[in-house]
This record gives structure tokens, C-alpha cells and sequence, in this order.
């Protein structure tokens, strides 16, 4: 408990200097910083700057061709200094519960290789971590030259230009990620721990194992996820999940779809939870993976009938004579009534290789489950083999929940239902086959980064969407506004709301334009996603939102041309208090304007709360989490009754520095760092518009706004602007708990009448582009 009373002592000192207005902030800040880690490790951050599309910086990246000359020049072999070979690495959650040693595969094996005679499913073991799933797609990733070496690149080895260094590729949320690994590997007693290969000196699979660990943060966080999962991981294809039980009509057609495009597609049987690996009768395997490696509709002639039957040819994961052994198995008497010419074409044989075919109507029967990994249409690109391949065209969007502007919870929230970020989609042309003249689209819904923050206590938000077609979608708002979902039913959505990292749905609907909604179940849960759409034909996507730009002030907060006479008369006294502390040159600093607005605005808002330097945030973030979490058990509850009397007792600060220090550059044509009379005259007016504008939504009267207002209110100000800037906006200006000061949206107010007036005046043609050379960018930003 030592930290714990350092940390007591800080926060008395905060308060003390709070009350006495002599808070130094940054020294509180500094020293809460040193002793916090040590308290609750888990609010360090996780988690790249930039994932998904967003640009990224290059420092701390890790190029695995410069390091591997590096080593090589050096005679060194690499040690990953961002993934240490040490028990955090592997656990997050408990101790070890064995002596952990990392070896080389030069130390494990006399001869490693990373491939023995190529990549096949008999290379994956799985070892004592609870990542089955993984196993699963690393099997299934075999099937294909392509993928795998895709995400194992064969310019790597223990031959030549070894250094100890390997590298794989994996899709994360919209680009594929390079992750560069030493290649020493967790052991006990001189043996691997986790996933291996059945040959002893090949090293592909636990190596790929460790960079896959590495991307999440730790062995530990693999344990626990879906084959699904995975897949996506190693194609950028999106997954859907079919019960054989409840399969679809048309549930064949989807297949042969599938296959056409080269998916990726499993099944398996419900295991049987008494027996390991149990065998039914017509020699299926309980409980493992099996692969779809092709669809046909076969021409038959028995001699009572004639037409086309639809098969499936599967293979068991071990490869061997574990094989089907009912209708159309290998050698089964159905076969005779397929003519040779359409055998060959098959490609048919009678290997004990474990794979074969069987009917579709016995496949139903006798598997529980389906996966289909949809392949993203720039998967197969660079295969010849592949070129007279259908693909999906596919759209793709990342977007961000955020707390009280863009996380409103799923319809049963409606009030703030219509917050969420909004796609429109436009589906013209229908499939080519489907008879009903229907579109077929699949929408997959990700949320990002939740398996790598596992550490930090982050599990998957609960998550789905809904579809809403519209009519008539020139003559509706964007976004569309709390009565379009009053009065509209959705036409389709995700199956459920559920805590996955990714929730999918395959639709068939007519052409038309949609609105996808994707939501957390709950209102203000944050974080962050990337929606696809993918469809047999082009599909036209777009975020269905505002143009960012500048539109009329609301009338209900317009000024009247003539101001009364006791308007009249309060403005001749802020006329006479700026002439007074103007001084002889008719000017005033951000010192004096705040004397100013500070008197002339003393009475018209409420503002309570402590100034903006953070204290509040500071000191109620310190004590909730520290106090009430990490020493609940002392008697702290005098210190809390102290903290909030002190916070919601402090005196009217006024105009913040930083609002005054914006409003003086807003306004400052000339640069001088004050403003004449005039400048000020414009100033005021800017300001009595935003303070209509804020007591117009705040109509508690309680000095803030709710960040769901904020879009309406900077709306009503005459300004119009979109998810991404209303999310970076409170980002920077709300609370902890969504909400916005009076202070704050002030701020909002100049920085955006700022910002938007300098690019206007470098845009006089309204062409939507701007030219600053990088001088006058620094300068003007800067000076804003």
C-alpha cells in the first residue's frame, strides 16, 4: 500500500492547492503519472496510432530486410526487443506454471528447417495453449500455394542469409501488416509448448504462432477465438457461419457461389463430448475441420431417371483413409452412372488420400456447421491460375463509436439511435442468375483491437446493424434524423447483437439505395470498426453524412437588426469598460478581453464548474479510479466528501486563456495580438450568437450540453459538419461523461469559424481545395 499513500498524499496536495487557486496542474500531473503504473497496470494503452486505412507514422516500425542485413553485417542474431522472450510475452493474466525457456530451433533441433517436403496440414500440432481455432485456419491456409505465402514468405530460412529473424504477414482492419520475430521459441524440457509440427526439426507453424501472439500482445491473448477469425486474418475475406439444422433454401446455390470466387470453406461435425475424435459409422471424424475443395452439379443417368445431382468433395483433416464410406465415397456403385468423359473433367480418383465426395443432401444430414471465408477481390490477383475466377467487388469503411456523438445504441435506443455513423449503399445491377432479379450482398460488421487489449480488461462490445431501404433518398436528410427511424422499419439486420469481434449476414434484395446503421447494443460504449460490403455486382458506397461547410445561423438565435434599449444601453457600458482598458492605443490583449467578457457575461450562463486547465478531470479521474478501486478498504469516504465539495465549490474562473488567447486570433487581421474596436464590435456579435446557440440546448440550465446536442447546436450556430469532425471534437472538448462546458463550445465556436475562414479565404472559387505553402500553415495554425 506504500504507492497507494504517495498517491493519497498527491491528491490532499491537489486539493489544497485547488482550494487556494495555486493548483500547478503539470507538477500534479507528473507525479500522479510516476506513481499510477504502478498501481493499475492495466491503464497503460494499447493498440498502433492510425490502424486500419488511417496514415501512420514510420517510427518504431520494424523493416525485416534492413534488420536482417543489419544482423548479417553485425554476425548477431536478432532478439526482438518489442516482443521480449520473457513470461510477459506469454502470460498477461497469472504467472507461469512451468519453467518457461526459449530456445532456438538450432537449440531444439540439429537440422531445422521451416519447411519439411512443403506446407501441409500434418505440420500443425496444437500444444498446450487453448487456440484450436487457429489451428484450424493454419490447417485450412495450406490448402492454398497462394494464400500461404501470402502470410509466410518464402524468402526466409536457416540456410542462407539465417540471422535469427523471420517475418509473416497478416490482414488487420484494411491492410495486411508485416511482423518481424526472433525465432527463439517458448520450451520445457527442450520441447515446444504450443502449436508444432508432427516433424521435429520444421518450424513454420510455431514460428507463425509466435507473430501471430505478437500482433495481439501475448500467447495468452490467442486463447479462445473462431476459426472465422482467423481466416479473415490470413485472406482479408469475410466469414459467414451457417447451422446445417437451419440451412437456408438456397443453401447450395451459396456454395457453388462460394466456390466459383475461391473461397475458403469448412465444415465439421457437433462433437462428441464423451468420446475424443469419435468415428460415425460411415467413417466421419467427430469434431474436426474438414475442407471443401469442390462443388459440382453432376449430369446423372440411372436407368429410371436422368438430371443433375449436386455433390461436394471433402477432405478429412489428417489426409489419410479416414474417409466417407456412404454414397458417391470413393469406389461407391453411384459412380457408374457418371459418364468417364465427366469423371475426368472431375478429376475424379480413388486415393486413400482423405478426400471424397458425397451428395449434397447427405451433406446436410450428416455435418452440423458451415464456414465460408469470402475472399476480398484483391486476393487472388497476382495467381494465373485464378484469373477466370469470379470476384466479389467489395466497399469498405472504417468508422469509430464515441461516447455521447456517435454511440447511440442499437433501436431500442431510439432517441439516440440516430447518432451512429451512417453508410448508403446503391445496389443497381441484379445477379446474373437469380431469377427473382435480386441483389446478393454480405454485410460484415469488425470491431477493432478488442483481442490485443485484452489485458487492459477489454472484451468484444456487443455488436450488429440494420438496413433501411430508402424510397426516395434525394429528398432525405443526411444523416438521417430521429424521424426517419421513428416512422421506418428496417428490411434487414444482423441475425443478433452479438459480443463477437465480427457479426455478418449474407441479404438478397432488390436494387435499390440502403442505409446501414452499425451499432453497439448499448448507447455510449466506444470503439472502433470497419464495415464491408461485398455483392456479386459493382456497388456504389458512400458515408451518409454532411458536407463540412458553412450554413445559415438558426432564427431562433438570430439577433434582431435594432437591439432594444436596454440592450442599447448594456453595450454603451461594454463600450465604455473597453475604452477604459484599451488605454491610448484603442487595443486590447486576451488579458483585457477577458475583463471584458468576463463583466459583460457574468450573468447570462451558468458556470460553475472549475476552469479548464483539467483539475476536475484530474482529480475525479484519480480518485475514482484509484481510490475507489485500489483502496476500497480505507476509510477514504472523508477524502471523497472533500474532493466534490472542493471541486463543485470553486469560484467562477470566467473566460478560459485558451478561449480568449482563440477569440483574439479569430479576429486579429493584422496580427498584432489585440484587438481595435471594431475587431472586438465583430467579435461580440460572433459571441452573443454562440451564447443564444448554447442556452437554446441547454435548456436545464446547468452549463452544459449533452455531446449528442453538440451536432444540432454547432448546427444552429451555421455550422454543418460531419462524424469525423464532431468525433475529433469531443475527443478533444467533452468530458469524461459526454458532455460540453460553455467554455468548450466556445472554443469550438472560434476554432471552427477560424479554421474554415482561413481555408475560405486561400478558396475564393469554392473548388474545395486550399494551397499553403508550409510556412504559412505552421503560422496560421499556430496563430488560431
Amino acid at each position: 500500500m506504500g504507492e497507494a499513500t504517495n498517491l493519497l498524499n498527491v491528491m490532499n496536495g491537489a486539493l489544497q492547492a485547488l482550494s487556494s487557486g495555486e493548483a500547478d496542474f503539470n507538477r500534479i500531473i507528473s507525479e500522479a503519472k510516476h506513481i499510477l503504473p504502478k498501481i493499475t497496470n492495466h491503464l497503460k494503452v494499447l493498440g498502433e496510432k492510425g490502424s486500419g486505412f488511417r496514415p501512420r507514422s514510420d517510427a518504431g516500425v520494424q523493416d525485416f530486410y534492413e534488420l536482417r542485413d543489419r544482423c548479417l553485417a553485425n554476425g548477431t542474431l536478432f532478439e526482438d526487443p518489442d516482443f521480449p522472450c520473457d513470461d510477459t510475452s506469454i502470460f498477461f493474466s497469472k504467472p507461469p506454471t512451468k519453467p518457461f525457456e526459449w530456445r532456438r530451433p538450432s537449440e531444439i533441433s540439429t537440422n531445422p528447417k521451416l519447411f519439411v517436403e512443403g506446407a501441409t496440414r500434418f505440420d500443425v500440432v496444437q500444444g498446450e495453449l487453448g487456440d484450436c481455432w487457429l489451428l484450424a485456419a493454419v490447417a485450412n491456409l495450406t490448402l492454398s500455394d497462394q494464400l500461404f505465402y501470402q502470410v509466410v514468405p518464402n524468402d526466409q530460412g536457416f540456410e542462407d542469409k539465417y540471422a535469427g529473424i523471420f517475418h509473416f504477414r497478416f490482414w488487420q482492419y484494411g491492410r495486411w501488416v508485416d511482423v518481424v520475430i526472433d525465432d527463439r521459441l517458448p520450451t520445457c524440457y527442450g520441447k515446444l509448448v504450443f502449436l508444432h509440427s508432427s516433424t521435429q526439426n520444421e518450424f513454420w507453424s510455431a514460428l507463425l504462432e509466435k507473430a501471430y501472439a505478437k500482433l495481439h500482445g501475448s500467447y495468452e491473448a490467442l486463447k479462445g477465438g473462431s476459426t472465422c477469425e482467423a481466416m479473415e486474418d490470413f485472406t482479408g475475406g469475410v466469414t459467414e457461419l451457417y447451422e446445417l439444422s437451419e440451412a437456408p433454401e438456397n443453401l447450395f446455390h451459396i456454395i457453388l457461389k462460394a466456390y466459383e470466387r475461391s473461397s475458403l470453406m469448412g465444415c465439421s461435425i457437433e462433437p462428441d463430448p464423451r468420446v475424443l475424435e469419435a468415428t460415425t459409422p460411415l467413417g466421419l471424424v467427430k469434431g474436426h475441420a474438414y475442407s471443401i475443395t469442390k462443388v459440382k452439379s453432376v449430369d446423372i443417368a440411372t436407368p429410371n431417371t436422368s438430371g443433375k445431382i449436386p455433390l461436394l468433395r471433402l477432405r478429412n483433416p489428417w489426409g489419410n483413409e479416414a474417409e466417407w464410406t456412404g454414397p458417391w465415397g470413393d469406389k461407391s456403385r453411384e459412380w457408374q452412372f457418371i459418364s468417364e468423359a465427366e469423371k475426368a473433367e472431375m478429376g475424379l480418383t480413388f486415393d486413400e488420400d482423405g478426400e471424397f465426395w458425397m451428395s449434397y443432401k447427405d451433406f446436410l444430414q450428416h455435418f452440423s456447421r458451415l464456414e465460408i471465408c469470402n475472399l476480398s477481390p484483391d486476393s487472388l490477383t497476382e495467381d494465373p491460375s485464378h484469373q477466370s475466377h469470379k470476384k466479389w467487388e467489395m466497399s469498405v469503411f472504417e468508422g469509430e463509436w464515441v461516447r455521447g456523438v456517435t454511440a447511440g445504441g442499437c433501436r431500442n435506443y431510439l432517441e439516440t439511435f440516430w447518432h451512429n455513423p451512417q453508410y448508403r449503399i446503391t445496389l443497381v445491377d441484379p445477379d446474373e442468375d437469380d431469377a427473382d432479379n435480386k441483389c446478393t450482398v454480405i454485410v460484415g460488421l469488425m470491431q477493432k483491437n478488442r483481442r490485443k487489449q485484452r489485458k487492459m480488461g477489454a472484451e468484444c462490445l456487443t455488436i450488429g446493424f440494420a438496413m433501411y431501404q430508402l424510397n426516395n433518398p434525394e429528398s432525405l436528410p443526411k444523416p438521417l434524423g430521429l424521424d426517419f427511424f421513428k416512422y421506418t422499419a428496417s428490411v434487414a439486420r444482423s441475425p443478433s447483437f452479438i459480443n463477437m469481434r465480427e457479426v455478418s449476414c449474407r441479404f438478397s434484395l432488390p436494387p435499390g439505395v440502403y442505409c446501414i446503421v452499425p451499432s453497439t447494443f448499448e448507447p455510449n460504449e466506444e470503439g472502433e470498426f470497419i464495415i464491408r460490403v461485398f455483392s456479386e455486382n459493382k456497388n456504389n458506397m458512400e458515408e451518409n453524412d454532411e458536407e463540412v461547410g458553412i450554413g445559415e445561423v438558426d432564427d431562433r438565435v438570430k439577433l434582431p437588426d435594432e437591439p432594444m434599449p436596454e440592450e442599447v444601453k448594456a453595450n454603451e457600458k461594454i463600450r465604455e469598460l473597453f475604452k477604459k482598458l484599451a488605454g491610448e492605443d484603442m487595443e486590447v490583449d486576451w488579458m483585457e478581453l477577458k475583463e471584458i467578457l468576463d463583466y459583460a457575461m457574468r450573468n447570462d450562463v451558468p458556470r460553475n464548474q472549475p476552469d479548464s486547465t483539467g483539475g476536475e478531470n484530474l482529480l475525479t479521474s484519480l480518485l475514482t479510479q484509484c481510490f475507489g478501486n485500489i483502496c476500497r478498504d480505507l476509510p477514504l469516504n472523508s477524502l471523497f466528501d472533500t474532493a466534490w465539495k472542493t471541486l463543485t465549490q470553486t469560484k467562477n474562473e470566467g473566460f478560459s486563456k485558451d478561449v480568449c488567447r482563440s477569440m483574439i486570433a479569430m479576429t486579429d487581421v493584422d496580427r498584432s495580438g489585440k484587438l481595435g474596436f471594431e475587431e472586438f464590435r465583430q467579435l461580440w456579435i460572433d459571441i452573443k450568437h454562440w451564447k443564444e446557440v448554447f442556452k437554446l440546448y441547454d435548456k436545464s440550465n446547468s452549463g452544459y450540453l449533452s455531446a449528442f446536442e453538440l451536432r444540432q447546436a454547432l448546427n444552429s450556430a451555421g455550422y454543418h459538419l460531419n462524424n469525423h469532425i464532431l468525433n475529433v471534437l469531443c475527443h478533444r472538448y467533452a468530458s469524461k461523461d459526454g458532455k460540453i462546458s460553455f467554455d468548450d463550445f466556445m472554443m469550438c465556436a472560434v476554432r471552427l469559424k477560424s479554421m474554415i475562414d482561413m481555408f475560405k479565404e486561400r478558396d475564393p472559387e469554392n473548388t474545395n481545395t486550399a494551397t499553403f505553402t508550409l510556412e504559412e500553415w505552421v503560422e496560421k495554425t499556430l496563430y488560431s
